[in-house]
């Protein structure tokens, strides 16, 4: 796992560390130093500690003007011992939201697992997003699976075209642009 990196293709665009409204605004990095861990497994230095000992995140872009955020995340969503909802609600997203940002892309390639407890910060997420919405991307099937059939899926929109977006050859602008699409194609 030390070797999957947060994506840094768009780090031209945008570095959250940089940006002063960023939960993570001046964080300092290391590319030597492997400090973090999921159970035994070391990590790479750039993912960003939220809190959670087996979740990890990259604000990969933020859009202020647009108002949305790209956030890629790592490791295992363990609600029912972390209860890693509630720090990412807390400390990540709302944040963000004071900002505006409504529109919120989780890009999950790198979620292994998923245990649930409620559906409180879910819906609290959701309600509080109004005109907005939150897309996952290219989330596992099985991972998937466990949201559909605790019925978190109301919350999100995700699946069909959502899990096979190369994403990656994206501008983030054109990312957002096509889950954008998708989104709203699907919301109608």
């Amino acid at each position: 796992m030390h070797m999957i990196e947060p994506f840094y293709g768009w780090r031209n665009d945008y570095i959250a560390s940089e940006d002063e409204l960023s939960p993570f605004y001046e964080r300092q990095y290391s590319e030597f130093e492997f400090n973090n861990k999921i159970y035994n497994f070391y990590i790479h230095p750039q993912w960003d500690s939220i809190g959670s000992p087996t979740l990890f995140i990259k604000i990969l872009y933020t859009d202020y003007e647009e108002l949305f955020a790209v956030i890629e995340l790592i490791g295992e969503w363990n609600d029912a011992i972390e209860n890693d909802i509630m720090i990412l609600k807390r400390d990540i997203i709302e944040p963000l939201m004071k900002y505006g940002i409504n529109q919120f892309i989780l890009i999950g390639e790198n979620v292994l697992n998923f245990h649930y407890s409620d559906d409180c910060y879910y819906e609290e997420w959701f309600d509080d997003v109004e005109d907005g919405w939150i897309a996952m991307v290219n989330f596992h099937d099985h991972v998937l699976d466990e949201f559909e059939r605790i019925h978190i899926d109301h919350y999100f929109i995700m699946g069909g075209e959502l899990e096979e977006i190369e994403w990656r050859t994206y501008s983030p602008q054109q990312f957002y642009k096509k889950v954008s699409e998708l989104v709203t194609n699907r919301l109608n």
